[in-house]
C-alpha cells in the first residue's frame, strides 16, 4: 500500500526524483526513488533531513504555534517537501529543480489524508 501510495505522488507530480515515507528516527519506511533520485542519494538526504524536521516539530510547540505540517527546503539541485503524517512519521517528495511544486504538495495533502489512519497513534 505504501509503496503504490508513493508510486502515484511521482507519477501525478512532473520532476519527481522519489518519494519517501520516513521515521523521524532516520529509518525509511518505504522509498521509490527514481535513477536521478537514486545517483543523488536522496535516501540519505532524507535520513539528514529528519533532524530539521525533529526540530521544526520541536520550535513550533516550544513556542505555541503547534505542529509541524510541512516543511520545503529549495537546495540547488533539488527541491525537498516534507509533509508530517504524524508525530514519529513524515512523508518526503523530492523535485528536480524545474518540478511542479505545487502539484507536488497537493499530491502529498492527498497521500497524508489516505495514510492518516495507518500512521495514527
Amino acid at each position: 500500500m505504501f509503496r503504490e501510495m508513493l508510486e502515484n505522488v511521482i507519477e501525478r507530480t512532473e520532476g519527481s526524483l522519489g518519494a519517501l515515507i520516513m521515521g523521524t528516527d532516520g529509518i525509511a519506511v518505504e522509498k521509490v526513488l527514481g535513477e536521478e533520485g537514486k545517483n543523488a542519494n536522496l535516501d540519505v538526504a532524507a535520513a539528514e533531513f529528519t533532524s530539521l524536521v525533529r526540530n521544526a516539530q520541536r520550535a513550533g510547540n516550544d513556542i505555541g504555534l503547534g505542529g509541524l505540517r510541512e516543511m520545503v527546503v529549495a537546495l540547488e539541485s533539488a527541491t525537498i517537501v516534507m509533509r508530517v503524517l504524524s508525530r514519529d512519521y513524515f512523508v518526503v517528495l523530492a523535485l528536480n529543480p524545474h518540478g511542479n511544486l505545487g502539484r507536488g504538495r497537493f499530491e502529498l495533502r492527498k497521500a497524508e489524508l489516505k495514510l492518516a489512519k495507518e500512521f495514527a497513534l
